[in-house]
């Protein structure tokens, strides 16, 4: 089992705006891990997780990868150049998929990132994958075979809701990831996300690692309210 642990997501359109952040948090001892999107890496290019990683940073790089394999598989070995610590592709690109990525992102060594695969974005619902994609299923059976498949194809473990980690988890096995967004602060608007808990309620339902981004970054005391993040997933008590 791993440690749990709170990823920031940093979530900002430019380098400027992401150190001004960062700098928030220089002397605290406890550097957190961050997850760098689309945004910011189309924006920045990878200078920007070199910088991060430089100041100290764990980074999981949110590119969600989906393409033909042999495309994946020649761009995840230039980010395994990147010294990023996670990275992620979409499981409905297929197990064939996934697997020609974890080949591209081991380096001569034999050493990776951790590569997880995204199930079904937490911004999707039941209606929407029914209606929109055609998909019958039941949502978490979605999430369940999808998981399974990244299992099978040799990832570290998946994004999904956290209602969806500890499923996850009896199907996969206790040591394959379950990394979920979706969380906000009991007194916190959810925003634009459909299937949401609590820091507290995540640990309580499984989750490995939570992904946190407006209620960390645009609150008053984004440290505070960072430390209050991390008390109350990493110190729930799970029985």
């Amino acid at each position: 089992m791993t440690n749990r642990d709170v990823i920031i997501a940093c979530d900002f359109s430019s380098a400027e705006e992401t150190f001004r952040f960062l700098d928030l948090f220089k002397n605290e001892a406890r550097k957190p891990f961050l997850k760098i999107g689309m945004e910011l890496f189309y924006a920045e290019g990878p200078e920007i997780v070199r910088e991060i990683k430089r100041r100290g940073h764990r980074i999981f790089l949110d590119l969600k990868l989906h393409d033909i394999p042999n495309t994946v598989k020649k761009a995840m070995a230039v980010l395994s150049r990147l010294d990023v610590d996670m990275c992620n592709v979409h499981a409905a690109g297929t197990i064939e998929m996934m697997r020609a990525a974890i080949e591209g992102l081991t380096r001569p060594d034999g050493t990776r990132p951790l590569l997880i695969a995204v199930t079904q974005l937490t911004s999707t619902d039941q209606q929407m994958l029914t209606d929109q994609l055609l998909i019958d299923q039941p949502i978490d059976e979605v999430v369940m075979k999808y998981a399974l498949n990244a299992l099978h194809s040799g990832l570290d473990g998946v994004v999904c809701s956290p209602l969806e980690a500890e499923k996850v988890h009896s199907s996969c096995g206790r040591n394959f990831l379950t990394v979920t967004p979706g969380v906000r602060f009991a007194d916190g608007d959810i925003g634009d996300q459909k299937r949401v808990t609590t820091p507290q309620k995540a640990a309580l339902l499984g989750s490995d690692y939570i992904v946190v981004g407006r209620p960390i970054t645009q609150a008053q005391d984004p440290v505070k309210t960072y430390e209050r993040c991390v008390a109350e997933f990493v110190g729930a008590q799970i029985h």
